[in-house]
């Protein structure tokens, strides 16, 4: 009953930030009460963030500076947001620091499409600096093969109340206080995208991801290379990995999947597609790597549908382990095939021919600012909600055959 009460106040205020109108203190008290935080972060921050439209990002600033400065009292919602109006703008990076922070997005997916892109940027910028992604261990090891790349960890909390996300705020600051540094934000959590103040404003460098590009139709890869040129002055900046692992690749054409959806139901294609898809691909003669992601639900979900494919033990696998060691394996792949998650942005980045099944957006652009974006072929199969299940199985099956075919 809770969640549910929960959820229609997250809606309640929703529908009056989409239109632009005041909203009553007391429904952003309820939800900033603890049993409502989810609620809060799920149904109204990040619905706001997916429709990338940019009166939003005021409507977001004047909405989550409230609930930051009644979390943290030493903080006044008006300084956060003069601020963020102040940082938002791009500008020039003159010096030369000894230190360039490069904050992680704490999504994996968002760290390959957005946050390598500006570690690239930063290392040719600033070849003689010491550049440090500030984020999880998950995060750098996606970059640990890189000598440039140091990493000072940071964490992140993904579930409780809002007090207790903000909590390691007092850290991050500690960090990032490193004399002669800068800090370059892409949007991060870690920072409540932009609002929660980490280092000297003079210091501080800011990519609004969510209003940069204006109405166009740009990918965030692309936004985020010109952003670069904006302002570090460096061309052609482009996303990368650079994991320790590696993996023994078991036969040609070897072909990885990610059933993956980040805890978000909605960018599933309804059963059976994933167990048909799964046969589909065995019966090409390929190789099959799926990944069982972090566990849990999506490693049962996994382990069932590769079992009940029928597809050959001996050519259909399931992979447990970091993501840094799969995104290896999609760096040396013929083909990967995914939902819209990490591993079609490393599947892009490293140049690896890519299908990807692009269901539960909300928006156009949100469909737009985070497709794949690289060198090699890529297919995007957007999938609405009227699309389910078996005509749009058939037809991803269809396209997933022609793909293969043109390779």
């Amino acid at each position: 009953m809770a969640s549910t009460s929960c959820n229609e106040l997250a809606q309640e205020l929703l529908r009056y930030c989409l239109r632009g109108e005041p909203w009553p203190d007391a429904l952003l008290d309820k939800l900033l009460e603890p049993e409502c935080s989810a609620a809060l972060v799920g149904i109204v921050v990040e619905h706001l963030a997916d429709l990338f439209e940019p009166r939003l990002c005021d409507v977001y600033a004047d909405l989550f500076s409230n609930a930051i400065a009644r979390a943290i009292p030493e903080l006044s919602a008006e300084d956060l947001v003069a601020r963020y109006r102040r940082v938002r703008r791009p500008r020039r990076v003159e010096g030369e620091p000894r230190t360039v922070f490069v904050l992680s997005r704490v999504t994996l997916g968002a760290d390959v499409a957005i946050t390598s892109v500006l570690l690239d940027a930063a290392k040719r910028r600033f070849p003689h600096a010491h550049i440090v992604l500030a984020g999880s261990r998950k995060a750098w090891e996606l970059f640990a093969a890189d000598s440039r790349i140091e990493h000072a960890p940071v964490s992140y909390l993904r579930t409780g109340s809002i007090r207790e996300r903000l909590a390691p705020w007092k850290d991050l600051q500690r960090t990032l206080s490193v004399p002669g540094s800068i800090v370059i934000d892409p949007d991060s959590r870690l920072t409540q995208l932009g609002l929660l103040p980490v280092c000297p404003e003079e210091n501080y460098y800011f990519f609004e991801s969510r209003a940069y590009g204006g109405d166009g139709a740009d990918p965030l890869p692309v936004l985020t290379a010109r952003w670069a040129r904006e302002t570090l002055d460096i061309e052609d900046a482009a996303a990368y990995i650079a994991p320790l692992h590696s993996i023994e690749i078991p036969g040609r054409p070897f072909v990885t999947i990610s059933l993956g959806v980040g805890e978000n139901p909605a960018k599933r294609i309804a059963d059976p597609f994933e167990e048909q898809l799964i046969a589909h691909v065995a019966r090409t003669g390929a190789h099959v790597l799926v990944d069982e992601g972090a566990g849990g639900e999506e490693a049962e979900r996994v382990v069932l549908a590769v079992a009940k494919s029928g597809a050959p033990p001996e050519r259909v696998h399931s992979f447990r382990g970091s993501f840094a060691a799969f995104g290896s394996a999609i760096s040396h792949s013929d083909l990967y095939i995914g939902y819209d998650s990490a591993g079609q942005h490393v599947a892009a980045a490293t140049g690896v021919p890519l299908l990807s099944v692009f269901a539960g957006f909300v928006s156009p652009r949100m469909l737009a600012r985070w497709r794949p974006w690289g060198r090699g072929r890529i297919e995007v199969i957007p999938v609405g909600p009227a699309d389910w299940p078996m005509g749009q199985c058939l037809e991803v099956l269809r396209k997933l055959t022609a793909f293969a075919k043109r390779g």
